[in-house]
């Protein structure tokens, strides 16, 4: 293909996904039903699949006829492969994630366990059920939700962390094997955000205050604002975009956040 044949007749086209379907795992709730709400407002057609599901058909219910709920748990490989067979994707998204919050001399072995089982292994299943019907169809976006934990940690964070750390380099090898087959892998790793994940944290005012005073925005984030991130990752105006991670934190990774030199004393 030419560079000429590259460019688009309209630039606002890239960001459309009219005529694809997106499977968003975990869509029932939090991140996953404002990125599916997203993918839907920007004209797909959207598969939500939760391991609730009714939180599941909540979120489709929102969407509307351009949406349908499917009962999913992610640590069942068959039901994995059945969903993929079922509804091919030309876009597969899975927000879901789970968190044991324990020093490393205190985590036991079904703790381990159950972090690496949803939060690893489960990106490693829905690799190996939706990547190759999109190399054959010879189009497709895999969209993971990482964290800035996989960058920068706190005691407490270690399988979480390693898990997204381990899942950011899962998608590179998965963008090395499929991009001759222009199959794109790509990680969001969010900051701070307002979910039932960090429940425990926000209840907790002081614990709270010092995460949004982390941010160079200083404030938690709305699940909402990891939208325009996953919807461009998904979309054409991404089509030079794998293996990479875009990180939505607020500038929590940018700044040191410990003492403000200029601030009034």
């Amino acid at each position: 293909m030419t560079d000429a044949a590259r460019t688009p007749t309209s630039y606002a086209d890239l960001f459309s996904l009219t005529g694809r379907h997106a499977v968003v795992v975990g869509g029932g709730s939090g991140i996953g039903r404002e990125v599916a709400r997203g993918l839907a407002a920007a004209g797909a057609t959207v598969t939500v699949a939760d391991v609730n599901a009714a939180a599941a058909a909540q979120t489709a219910a929102l969407i509307g006829d351009a949406a349908t709920a499917t009962e999913l748990d992610v640590v069942d490989k068959d039901a994995v492969d059945a969903l993929a067979a079922a509804r091919p994707a030309d876009i597969a998204v899975t927000t879901v994630g789970v968190n044991v919050r324990k020093r490393l001399a205190d985590l036991t072995d079904a703790d381990y366990d159950r972090v690496l089982d949803v939060n690893l292994r489960s990106v490693f299943r829905i690799i190996q059920a939706f990547a190759p019907g999109m190399a054959e169809r010879r189009r497709g976006s895999v969209l993971a939700f990482a964290s800035i934990r996989a960058q920068t940690v706190e005691p407490g964070q270690g399988l979480y962390a390693a898990t997204k750390a381990g899942l950011i380099q899962l998608l590179r090898t998965a963008a090395a094997e499929y991009g001759p087959d222009n199959v794109r892998f790509n990680a969001v790793a969010p900051g701070v955000v307002a979910t039932d994940l960090t429940g425990p944290i926000r209840a907790d005012t002081a614990w709270s205050d010092a995460y949004a005073r982390k941010g160079a925005l200083a404030r938690w984030a709305d699940p909402s604002e990891m939208v325009g991130a996953a919807v461009f990752l998904a979309s054409d105006a991404a089509s030079y975009m794998t293996g990479s991670v875009v990180t939505v934190d607020g500038g929590w990774t940018a700044v040191d956040g410990r003492f403000d030199p200029f601030a009034p004393r």
